[in-house]
């Protein structure tokens, strides 16, 4: 008996470094490693080096085929870690590009698997909408050495295949930036033919001429991408690259990190990154004060203060409604704050 004890105690204690070999079989260049590593407490997360590297492969591709993409990193955890959006790009383009890339986290697997089950079977596409999932090609894990670290997912580009495609994008800059040990894409499908095709014609929207703009054209979505968005006032994503440069090399120069979300005049995503060591709290609130910034036409701290002030005044209104301690607040207005929170408590 105390030998099989033995004997299982010695598998399980293999067994358990087997996985810690394999967690730290991960080089060191894909992952987010030391301190900032610690920080998080994982060490097999997808760092922004190469979240960054992965969406510059693909843009590149991108512009060689002449079209635009929307590109969607993320980590283990389904943080964003990195994203792109290249002018000219929608909101469609640009959801459905973190829709694929969710897929394929939850999946372990290429969103494609989805599609071709929703060919094969249409009403299960049902299903993985109550899912969350969506049923499309373009969404890829990122595995290196059989440790997922993260996913990518591009949308916004009409499929050539096999020349191109969102998910060959994706496939050529998996293996350019993490090497050949990227597994093949899944084969496609082709599509289930309608067996009652509806010839109602289809509304197309097209500007004869690219919208005019007095903003310097460096700053601004200009040409064929303003003419598809019917907008050319949003920002470019190269001035957005710019700031979040800027930006990072500065926190990186005070020994920080940060999360930075750059967002168009209509509140979509035009670019984001997050540093390594950062949380879900920290990229959470960048996209807060982001979009608070955007409603109010205002710097996030004017919001805070203007916040704060309607907290005190509410508070001071209901302290002197109750009428306890309401003669203290008014002689102490700097604790009012905490005067209201044990009114409050009190009620």
């Amino acid at each position: 008996m105390k030998l099989r004890i033995v004997r299982f105690g010695l598998w399980a204690a293999a067994f358990a470094l087997s996985g810690v070999a394999l967690a730290q079989n991960v080089p060191e260049q894909f992952v987010v490693s030391g301190k900032a590593a610690e920080k998080i407490q994982d060490f097999t997360t997808i760092n922004l080096a190469t979240a960054e590297r992965i969406a510059d492969v693909c843009e590149k591709a991108a512009v060689a085929q002449g079209v635009q993409i929307s590109i969607m990193v993320l980590d283990n955890d389904g943080n964003q870690v990195y994203m792109d959006r290249m002018d000219g790009q929608g909101y469609l383009n640009i959801i459905t590009a973190d829709m694929k890339a969710r897929t394929a986290l939850m999946l372990r697997a290429p969103s494609k698997n989805l599609m071709n089950s929703a060919i094969e079977d249409p009403p299960r596409e049902l299903q993985y909408i109550q899912l969350g999932e969506f049923a499309n090609s373009g969404g890829l894990p990122i595995v290196v050495n059989k440790q997922l670290i993260g996913a990518v997912g591009v949308g916004g580009s009409a499929p050539h295949p096999p020349v191109w495609s969102d998910e060959i994008c994706a496939h050529k800059a998996l293996t350019e930036v993490i090497g050949p040990s990227v597994p093949p894409l899944v084969q496609d499908l082709p599509p289930r033919q309608n067996p009652n095709p509806a010839n109602a014609p289809v509304p197309r929207f097209a500007t004869a001429t690219p919208p005019k703009t007095s903003l310097p054209a460096e700053f601004v979505v200009g040409g064929k991408g303003a003419g598809n968005v019917f907008d050319s006032n949003q920002i470019s994503l190269g001035t957005a690259k710019k700031i979040a440069r800027a930006c990072r090399d500065w926190a990186a120069s005070k020994g920080g990190t940060m999360s930075l979300y750059i967002l168009d005049n209509a509140g979509e995503f035009v670019h984001m990154e997050r540093m390594d060591g950062q949380v879900y709290n920290n990229i959470r609130t960048a996209l807060l004060k982001a979009q608070s910034s955007l409603k109010t036409r205002q710097r996030s701290p004017a919001q805070e203060q203007s916040r704060r002030h309607r907290a005190y005044h509410y508070l001071f209104q209901f302290v002197h409604q109750r009428g306890r301690h309401s003669d203290r607040c008014r002689r102490a207005d700097d604790r009012l704050y905490r005067c209201g929170r044990r009114c409050w408590r009190w009620r």
